[in-house]
């Protein structure tokens, strides 16, 4: 459905190392440097997410209510997503990593606080 998400950093070295390290963890390539705007990108078959500091000039901050979902191939992937997340500045948020029930099927997944405050998550759908 989407075909990229972009977040706004204060600190866009420090969202840099800290995504390099949590999407490694899932599988998907390090960031090979900024493009014209300053933001770096991660990309992958179904889509692309990226870091900067805001066009506007204008201090970044994170959407109060807001989650990005990052897709894990197992439970390990989600483990390592969130142990290289606390690992590289991020901050570990709500239940330890685990299985959850949801209505459309339970999932395996963390929660983190990058650098700058956005609300991520690396998701495994079970079946």
């Amino acid at each position: 459905m989407f075909t990229h998400v972009t977040v706004g950093a204060n600190d866009v070295a420090a969202s840099r190392q800290f995504y390099d390290a949590a999407l490694g963890a899932l599988g998907v390539a390090a960031s090979a440097g900024p493009d014209p705007r300053g933001r770096y990108w991660w990309r992958t078959r179904l889509g692309a997410f990226a870091v900067g500091a805001p066009i506007d000039g204008e201090e970044a901050c994170h959407a109060n209510g807001g989650t990005i979902g990052f897709y894990a191939k197992d439970e390990a992937a989600v483990d390592a997503f969130h142990a290289a997340g606390v690992a590289h500045g991020g901050t570990a948020i709500e239940d330890p990593p685990g299985r959850r029930p949801n209505p459309f099927g339970d999932m395996y997944l963390a929660y983190l606080r990058d650098p700058s405050g956005n609300k991520i998550c690396a998701v495994y759908r079970y079946g």
